[in-house]
C-alpha cells in the first residue's frame, strides 16, 4: 500500500532543503512586482498596527520592512526558515507552524500578507482557510497576497532540488472564494514574469475585510 501524500510535509522539508539556495534564486526575480504589493501594504500602516504575515520565509526583505511600521506575526512551516526569519527580523514574533493550523482571536489584525504562501495550502481547503483568515481581520483590515492563476489539482515538481507541493484555482474561482470569505476586491491582477525560462503567471489580491 502506498503511503499518502502529506502536502505539509513536502513544504516544509522542501523549504527546510533549499533554505540558502531560495534565497539566492528569488533575490532578483518579479522584483517589481513584489515590491509594488510591500507598498501598499506600507501605506496602509500606521506604527504599531499589527500585521499577520503567513508565510514568512527566512524574513528578508519584506517580512523585515513590514517590521519596521507593523508589530508583525510571521509564520512559515519550515524550522529552517523560521529560524532564520527570528535571526533576520527580531522585530517580529516569529511561529514555526502550519498557517491553516493556526489559530488567532477573531479581529486581531489590521492587515494580513499571504506573499507566494497560499499557492501550497490544497485547493480543497483554500475556501475554508479564507474564511477564518478574514475573521482574524478587524473590520476594513487589508489583505494583501497572491494565488496560483490557473487549475492545478496538486501538483508534486522538482524544485529548486527538492520536492515541492502547489494546489490552486484559476483566476474567476480566486476570486469566488475571496468575496465568499467576507473580502472586497479591491484589484485582483494577473501578473505575469520569467522564471527560468517559463512565463509563471500569480493572481495578486488587494482585498479588505467588508466593514460589519
Amino acid at each position: 500500500m502506498s503511503t499518502p501524500i502529506d502536502p505539509r510535509r513536502i513544504v516544509a522539508s522542501g523549504y527546510d532543503k533549499i533554505a540558502l539556495r531560495f534565497q539566492e534564486w528569488g533575490a532578483n526575480l518579479r522584483i517589481e512586482e513584489r515590491d509594488r504589493y510591500i507598498q501598499v501594504l506600507l501605506d496602509h500602516a500606521t506604527r504599531g498596527m499589527p500585521l499577520l504575515d503567513l508565510g514568512c520565509g527566512n524574513g528578508l526583505p519584506f517580512t523585515k520592512q513590514l517590521a519596521e511600521r507593523y508589530r508583525v506575526t510571521a509564520v512559515d512551516i519550515s524550522p529552517v526558515q523560521a529560524k532564520l526569519a527570528a535571526r533576520n527580523v527580531p522585530r517580529a514574533q516569529v511561529i514555526c507552524g502550519d498557517m491553516s493550523n493556526m489559530h488567532f482571536p477573531p479581529e486581531s489584525f489590521d492587515a494580513i500578507s499571504a506573499f507566494y504562501s497560499l499557492i501550497h495550502l490544497p485547493r480543497e481547503e483554500l475556501g475554508d482557510f479564507l474564511g477564518r483568515m478574514t475573521r482574524w481581520l478587524r473590520p476594513n483590515g487589508l489583505f494583501v497576497g497572491c494565488f496560483i492563476a490557473h487549475d492545478m489539482p496538486g501538483d508534486i515538481d522538482d524544485w529548486l532540488g527538492a520536492p515541492m507541493y502547489w494546489s490552486g484555482y484559476d483566476s474567476q474561482r480566486n476570486r469566488e472564494l475571496l468575496r465568499a470569505a467576507g473580502l472586497t476586491i479591491h484589484s485582483a491582477v494577473e501578473e505575469h514574469a520569467d522564471e527560468d525560462g517559463q512565463d509563471v503567471v500569480f493572481l495578486w489580491v488587494i482585498a479588505e475585510r467588508t466593514a460589519v
